[in-house]
């Protein structure tokens, strides 16, 4: 629903991302591609499929694109298929080993080299990451109109007030028609707002 300004404003926030993290829900619901487009760049962000038992197709847009990463928590014999279609698997249990170790799976990318993370996914994800204290800001582009029933940006659950997630700092800016609003919640540095 956001304007051209606010969607050429995320591709920038792409673009200088060395990962984009999604998770299968997306990938089943939007066959997104999660790529650079609209400027020219030198290198594209390597994606990043949070997909515990390996449901990705082998026909999704985003293995057309290159440096595709599959993390699963499990074994399945889907793995070879999705291989050769041109992704890398590789398995990152929690301790249940039935889904994905969010904490560790961002040492994994730490190891790659990969010092900004991106997360462009449903409120499942990004509530998943809040509750493992991983989320460092958070952006969001509000459009000008009323939808009606939407979902949940974040979904997690508060057993007290106390553990409610308060930003440290809030930008906001209007970028077009949209308003875009950054909440940092970590200490920030010096230069935070000059993304």
């Amino acid at each position: 629903m956001t304007g051209a300004a606010a969607r050429a404003d995320v591709q920038r926030i792409r673009a200088r991302s060395c990962a984009m993290i999604t998770g299968v829900s997306t990938i089943l619901h939007d066959d997104p591609q999660l790529n650079v487009r609209d400027f020219s760049v030198e290198r594209q962000p390597i994606k990043v499929i949070l997909d515990s038992q390996m449901r990705t197709p082998v026909s999704a847009k985003i293995l057309q694109q290159g440096h595709v990463l599959i993390v699963a928590a499990q074994e399945t014999e889907r793995r070879l298929a999705l291989e050769a279609a041109g992704a890398q698997v590789i398995l990152c249990p929690d301790q249940s080993g039935t889904r994905i170790d969010l904490a560790a799976l961002c040492g994994v990318l730490a190891a790659r080299g990969c010092n900004e993370v991106t997360l462009e996914a449903g409120g499942t994800l990004v509530g998943a990451f809040f509750a493992a204290g991983l989320i460092d800001e958070l952006w969001l582009y509000q459009a000008p109109v009323l939808l009606g029933q939407g979902q949940a940006m974040a979904q997690f659950s508060l057993s007290d007030l106390s553990q409610k997630q308060v930003p440290t700092h809030i930008a906001r800016r209007m970028v077009g028609d949209d308003q875009r609003i950054i909440m940092r919640f970590t200490d920030p540095a010096t230069d935070w707002l000059g993304k």
